[in-house]
């Protein structure tokens, strides 16, 4: 995965802002995590970064488009990314550079932040749990696979949950 490392202890009171621009930083986690993910309008993002305490706050904005496969259906799904966030990262003491894990990581014993990691972690909390094509997909039949958005299929329908077939039978009177 890409890094972008900006050095904590060079940064003003009032902080300073960086781009998150280069599209490597993007298609180097996609690729590094096997996504099915395409990125059809260039993923763009801005962050301040300012000392507070401890640590760092990281305050910024993400957009783009990128395609993934719907959960329904696995036609492409259109996803527009537009999202702000606000993340504070507590500078943990030096360890060796093996066990280095958070946003926060030491080089010549000196704190960086890795602003790619922050990206990252943004994009994929604005990514849908379930990204759909549209919110009326149909989804694919479960017997023959048929993209019932496009086809009808020729299997036959069951009356739903089989499990609950002794309660189909069962008259209700009023």
């Amino acid at each position: 995965m890409s890094t972008k490392l900006i050095s904590i202890n060079d940064l003003p009171p009032d902080g300073k802002e960086y781009a998150l621009d280069d599209q490597s930083i993007w298609q180097d986690a996609i690729r590094e995590f096997k996504m099915d993910c395409k990125i059809i309008e260039p993923l763009r993002g801005k962050a301040l970064v300012q000392p507070v305490d401890e640590g760092v706050l990281v305050k910024g904005e993400l957009s783009g488009v990128v395609s993934v496969p719907c959960n329904r259906c696995a036609e492409d799904a259109t996803i527009r990314i537009d999202t702000n966030f606000s993340e504070y990262e507590e500078i943990p003491p030096e360890k060796n550079r093996e066990e280095q894990e958070g946003y926060i990581v030491y080089e010549r014993h000196a704190p960086m932040l890795d602003l790619a990691k922050v990206g990252w972690e943004q994009f994929m909390l604005a990514m849908p749990v379930n990204p759909v094509c549209r919110d009326d997909c149909k989804g694919l039949c479960p017997q023959c696979g048929a993209n019932l958005n496009s086809e009808k299929c020729a299997c036959e329908t069951e009356g739903g949950d089989p499990r609950l077939a002794p309660l189909r039978n069962l008259k209700v009177s009023r």
